[in-house]
């Protein structure tokens, strides 16, 4: 048996500082001593019993890859935790390999795999986790961003920037749909950021809630008449793709044979989402005797493998020295964070969301400032527009129908309003009531 080593592993989707993180853990492994095994496209070898796809990574080999984005040694999303034999061969893998420290690079799929090989491997191999997903679902504290996402969102806004500047000179609207799959701050981050017409996030409508696609076709419909009313015929929207996870069950089998990942996840990059919304939006305009250019367009695979910014390379450097310190001092079980400038272990037991077993996801909170701040300079349908019959009329004479029609259409879309109709119809059902009692 030769010395122990330490490995490296990178599961998931690919982010902006995959390749810092790997630099600065193997450099600061190195220095200690120890040798560097890079694993070959995440568990998809090594689940196998195929040890034969692994690479030594020396200082020469890493110092310069944390430049460039993708991931030096590969990326996949195949998942061991899916069958008890696939995670004991993993575990048998990494001992052939003389693995007895493991660093996982990825999102909460990733993590939840790195918490399950630390318990099977039973003392045999110690496990840290790094967190990485442009979505910035993992539940890291004091709002802290998971590392790929100020790249990604800055990628995202130099996008849009020319979009809009397209849309409003060829009188057109996009339909920007951002990836997220459970979390909306990707296209938020964006939508903000740029200054875009609005943004749709699926937080918006309520923790486990059921969205129609009716529902978003009216929000954008309501938003193009605005805008019009307003002389304007262009118009950018943000669309995080996580919208889809949350359709109704009768709208999602409408769309497509809906395929899904070995983690179990739709595919979402396989569903047209935006072309399926452009059909939609501009068949319900056609009601109104309107008609909108609109372009559907996917921001995603441009910004997952993009250079990282120096926010991510320093803040990746950081994570993976981190990483390599901690496991080397005799660190386990934990995901590795940085917190107000110091390294803090986050541990696996502390982590676990209790309902799912996997880590917490972290949504956007629609009652922070940050949110409401989004929300103010969205241009789209709200409450104030219908309690001022000006603007209502000026919007109803767009869509060429009565006031009254115009409410009709669009006032579900305000929950505001919904709840002060149903109290409405609920006082005056009462008051009926209390009428027919006093009859009697």
């Amino acid at each position: 048996m030769g010395p122990k080593k330490i490995g490296i592993v990178v599961g998931g989707g690919p982010a902006p500082g995959i390749n810092s993180v790997i630099g600065a853990a193997s450099i600061r492994s190195i220095l200690s001593g120890y040798e560097v095994i890079g694993i070959r496209d995440g568990f998809k070898w090594i689940m196998r019993g195929d040890i034969s796809h692994v690479i030594d990574l020396s200082i020469t080999e890493v110092s310069r890859i944390h430049f460039r984005g993708g991931s030096h040694i590969g990326i996949a999303r195949d998942n061991p935790t899916k069958d008890p034999k696939d995670l004991e061969t993993t575990v048998t893998s990494l001992l052939r390999l003389n693995i007895d420290r493991l660093i996982t690079i990825g999102g909460d799929d990733t993590a939840f795999t790195a918490m399950q090989l630390e318990k099977k491997a039973n003392g045999r191999i110690r496990v840290v986790h790094v967190p990485k997903t442009i979505d910035n679902d993992l539940d890291l504290p004091h709002g802290i961003s998971t590392f790929g996402y100020q790249t990604a969102r800055h990628i995202g806004v130099d996008i849009v920037k020319n979009l809009m500047v397209d849309a409003r000179t060829t009188s057109r609207w996009y339909f920007v749909v951002a990836m997220g799959r459970k979390a909306g701050h990707l296209a938020l981050g964006i939508g903000k950021a740029a200054g875009a017409t609005l943004s749709l996030i699926s937080e918006e409508f309520g923790e486990g809630n059921e969205i129609s696609l009716q529902k978003i076709t009216d929000i954008l419909v309501g938003a193009i008449i605005k805008r019009m009313s307003y002389g304007r015929p262009d118009g950018v929207a943000i669309l995080a793709e996580g919208l889809v996870e949350h359709l109704s069950h009768d709208d999602l089998s409408d769309l497509v044979d809906v395929e899904k990942d070995a983690h179990g996840n739709i595919r979402i990059a396989e569903i047209s989402f935006g072309e399926i919304l452009k059909q939609k939006v501009q068949k319900r305009l056609a009601e109104f005797g309107l008609k909108s250019t609109v372009v559907a367009k996917n921001i995603g695979y441009e910004v997952r493998c993009a250079d990282p910014i120096p926010f991510d390379m320093e803040y990746t450097r950081d994570l993976g020295y981190s990483a390599a310190d901690y496991i080397i001092g005799g660190g386990n079980a934990a995901m590795i964070s940085i917190q107000e400038g110091k390294m803090v272990p986050m541990f696996f037991k502390d982590i676990v969301d209790k309902k799912t077993g996997k880590t917490a996801v972290r949504m956007v909170n629609t009652k922070s400032t940050n949110y409401e701040i989004a929300r103010k300079y969205m241009i789209r349908l709200n409450a104030d527009d219908f309690e001022d019959p000006h603007e209502l009329s000026k919007y109803a004479a767009t869509a060429g129908v009565s006031l009254e029609k115009f409410r009709k259409e669009f006032s579900y879309l305000i929950p505001k309003l919904v709840q002060k109709e149903e109290a409405a119809d609920s006082t005056s059902k009462k008051d009926e009531k209390a009428g027919d009692a006093k009859k009697k």
